[in-house]
């Protein structure tokens, strides 16, 4: 996979990531913060009408005044609060939106309809409110206990309150949220995909470019100077082809000087150790003619091939070249006719110290 898109999928994944976790905590202090304020201000509502169902409870322990029903009704008018418990202080359900508990014990009534949680108990108890989450419904269940003078409980007020408000605000808030996300991930994306394929991706593909475009006649890399990572890179491939040119070309002379070495050796061993009209060749691994003492016949300035020499139907002559490169140091021997002359044919394999291999092979003319 390439650069770019590795980036580009590396950044989408960070920013997915990154936008998960930051989901999960933006959607607990969401539901935290609205939750709080949904308690809050359904407390804060009960405690104003709390002097009037104080004043009531005082007035007629027994039966509801018409201050404390308006107030009941006016709670019911409420969308967020679905249902209220009034309970005295003895224990009986004051006012209930279905007339036929009113006057109820509450164990009774406990009993009979069950509570959806332990609010009540635990506001009569500690005498504070205390707010319950329904298990697996949308609902808080808030009681209120309420106080005469020396903190004497005389009456409870319970009132089951929907979340629904609540939870469309935080997934308002929530939608809100994604959106601001994702055009953060653009606005950061954007600018930094520009930077990288102008001060990357670029320079790399011309880095690319430049080091195809190599010669191995001059081994330069044409590249603009760059004062970045990019431009050392460049400049180390430059050293480095430097440094590859320099011994290329030690190499190249040093086989120059190989050659011409092996070439005066090999003259002045056809010069003086062949006898006077006897024909040699001197023949490398691929059976090509580098040296001889007679004039060969060439074309061009390609080299010589020993078929180029000796006549492919003389097989004798091929067969004892043959065997000597299998046997080296070992001279083989047969007769033959070379350039119309009957010949002794002598041929050897000689191993340099560099496991260069010449096979000199020697056509001497028979006497009658």
């Amino acid at each position: 996979m390439k650069l770019t898109p590795k980036w580009v999928l590396w950044f989408s994944l960070i920013g997915i990531y990154v936008m998960v976790l930051g989901g999960v905590f933006y959607y607990n202090l969401f539901k935290w913060t609205f939750d709080e304020k949904l308690k809050s201000d359904v407390i804060d509502l009960a405690r104003a009408k709390s002097p009037d169902l104080i004043k009531g409870l005082i007035r007629s322990p027994k039966v509801i005044t018409f201050d404390e029903y308006d107030v009941m009704t006016w709670l019911r008018t409420d969308k967020r609060i679905t249902d209220v418990i009034y309970i005295n202080g003895n224990g009986t359900i004051r006012w209930h939106k279905q007339a036929a508990y009113l006057g109820m014990p509450f164990d009774k009534y406990e009993k009979e309809v069950g509570l959806s949680t332990d609010a009540i108990a635990q506001a009569y108890y500690l005498g504070q409110p205390k707010v319950r989450l329904v298990e697996k419904q949308p609902f808080y269940e808030i009681a209120i206990p309420l106080k005469a003078k020396g903190d004497v409980i005389i009456g409870i007020l319970s009132m089951l309150v929907s979340r629904e408000g609540a939870e469309r605000v935080i997934s308002s808030a929530m939608s809100k949220y994604i959106v601001g996300a994702i055009g953060v991930l653009l606005l950061l994306g954007i600018p930094l995909y520009l930077f990288m394929n102008h001060y990357v991706i670029n320079p790399l593909i011309a880095l690319r470019d430049s080091v195809d475009s190599i010669s191995t006649k001059t081994f330069e890399i044409k590249f603009a100077a760059r004062r970045d990572e990019i431009g050392e890179l460049a400049e180390a491939i430059g050293a480095f082809l430097e440094k590859v040119r320099v011994e290329l070309s030690s190499v190249t002379d040093n086989e120059r000087q190989r050659q011409n070495y092996e070439q005066g050796w090999w003259q002045a061993v056809l010069a003086t150790a062949v006898p006077r009209g006897t024909r040699a060749l001197v023949v490398d691994e691929d059976n090509n003619v580098m040296f001889s003492n007679f004039e060969i016949a060439a074309a061009s300035d390609q080299k010589i091939h020993l078929l180029d020499v000796v006549d492919s139907r003389q097989q004798d002559v091929l067969r004892l070249i043959g065997l000597a490169m299998d046997t080296p140091r070992q001279t083989i021997e047969g007769d033959t006719v070379f350039k119309g002359e009957s010949s002794h044919v002598r041929a050897v394999q000689i191993v340099s110290e560099g496991n260069a291999r010449r096979t000199l092979v020697l056509f001497e003319p028979q006497r009658a």
